[in-house]
């Protein structure tokens, strides 16, 4: 599967609609940007059951704000509509592919309780 680009008309829809979305954050300028955005692809390639998506930070400032993106490139990941992976730097392949492995065997039932416990002892 191609990437899709975000922007803020599709977040919202992107993220409650696909049970994983992998998102990266990027600019034209950014050399690093360059060189994680061929893996990136690829990794969409290897996997169609997720959605990959890329937000361009200089043309879309308010969702880069929004999650709060300091530097670039940066990689956010959702599953079941939760934030679980948000991190900046560019990922070499075998590393994008092992996160991939962790976020599907993720326990979001789990994920769920512990948020949860984090919100009670707020």
């Amino acid at each position: 599967m191609a990437t899709i680009e975000l922007n803020n008309e599709n977040l919202q829809d992107t993220i409650k609609n696909n049970a994983i979305v992998l998102i990266d954050f990027w600019a034209s300028w950014c050399g690093p940007c360059q060189s994680f955005g061929p893996v990136f692809e690829a990794a969409s390639e290897k996997n169609p059951d997720m959605v990959f998506a890329k937000v361009n930070t200089e043309e879309q400032q308010e969702l880069a704000a929004h999650f709060q993106v300091r530097s670039i490139p940066m990689l956010a990941i959702f599953k079941e509509q939760i934030l679980v992976f948000s991190q900046p730097g560019a990922l070499p392949a075998s590393a994008l592919d092992q996160l991939i492995g962790q976020v599907k065997e993720l326990d979001m039932d789990k994920v769920r309780a512990d948020i949860a416990e984090q919100q009670n002892k707020a």
